[in-house]
């Protein structure tokens, strides 16, 4: 009998901050791909971003901080270690090259999804993972495909998988908002990052 390819997930973002959403997409993605290993890759130079991220090396511990309490998962640096533009399809072809064989899962939010044909070399992307959306349309138990994947170009067609994820009103702008403004961001982000952000007075107004 032939064994099954591992199959490997990646979920790269800012991570600034990593919040209690980014952290039940992992445990979804886990439950609903059956994967072997998730790999989070906080972002390098993100030349998409219209802002200045914060450092990398406060983001890569948030991140260490996030999700070090779940099994199988592995916070990834190599993206903040590449010089230059930080680009997934590189990433993706690192991990294939390190495993060979395996299967790429690359999580992405409806947002990130709808942008993918702006991204650098995505058609190649295509072919080297399945892409699971994370849409805001994937209530508990239900889900609209035609909805949710409206307006996506053609060529995504076969390649897409819904990531089932209950709505949650967590985001990292939102989080930097609060904790410029001084109030609680407790209840949205885990309490390891939550302490963290507060010994390094991050996103405080100048």
């Amino acid at each position: 009998m032939t064994a099954k390819p591992p199959r490997i997930g990646v979920f790269g973002g800012a991570f600034d901050p990593p919040h209690n959403a980014h952290v039940a997409l992992a445990q979804q993605a886990l439950a609903q791909f059956g994967l072997d290993e998730l790999r989070v890759v906080p972002t390098g130079d993100a030349w998409h971003k219209p802002r200045a991220l914060s450092p990398a090396a406060q983001r890569l511990a948030m991140a260490r901080l996030a999700f070090a309490g779940l099994d199988r998962v592995c916070v990834d640096e190599r993206e903040i270690r590449r010089a230059g533009p930080t680009y997934t399809v590189d990433t993706l072809l690192e991990l294939q090259a390190e495993q060979p064989g395996a299967e790429l899962w690359l999580m992405l939010g409806e947002d990130q999804a709808r942008a993918l044909p702006s991204w650098h070399r995505w058609q190649e992307i295509l072919q080297l993972a399945i892409i699971c959306v994370a849409t805001r349309h994937a209530a508990a138990g239900s889900f609209d495909e035609s909805t949710a994947f409206a307006g996506f170009p053609g060529v995504l067609d076969g390649h897409l998988q819904p990531l089932k994820l209950a709505p949650m009103d967590v985001g990292s702008t939102r989080i930097r908002a609060l904790a410029a403004a001084g109030q609680s961001i407790a209840p949205l982000v885990p309490a390891a990052v939550a302490r963290y952000i507060s010994l390094h007075h991050l996103y405080q107004n100048p």
